[in-house]
């Protein structure tokens, strides 16, 4: 068995994939929080993202209904923003840094988690680290 197939390091992997682009989304936000009309965006929770990437039952008859996962990676605009500026812009700032401090947590998290992971899988495969 190999032990880098296991479905922890792909979901590690998904994980900070997920961190990376509502990090760029976030960043987009920030910049554009004096650009008037601008509506900031943020991906779905990675749960939501997880759900809509998992394997779906294979079409073995005609009957059958396809799936309707589409890319989970896509942001979520339908968000209503709490308030506007006079000139259009829902870019909250406090709002905006705290998602990100939040995503960076995430991410520290999940590579601390993998970092981790290794050493054991090291560890019982009897290298030294």
């Amino acid at each position: 068995m190999d032990p880098m197939q296991t479905g922890l390091f792909a979901l590690a992997e998904q994980r900070l994939a997920w961190t990376d682009r509502r990090q760029a989304l976030l960043a987009q936000n920030i910049a554009n929080a004096s650009t008037p009309g601008f509506r900031p965006s943020d991906l779905p929770p990675f749960a939501q993202t997880l759900a809509r990437t998992a394997a779906a039952p294979a079409r073995t008859q005609p009957g059958h209904l396809a799936g309707t996962a589409g890319d989970p990676l896509q942001p979520d605009r339908s968000v209503l923003p709490a308030a506007r500026a006079p000139d259009g812009n829902a870019v909250a700032l406090d709002e905006q840094l705290t998602k990100v401090a939040d995503t960076e947590t995430t991410q520290a998290m999940v590579t601390t988690i993998y970092k981790k992971y290794l050493s054991l899988f090291s560890l019982a495969l009897g290298h030294s680290a």
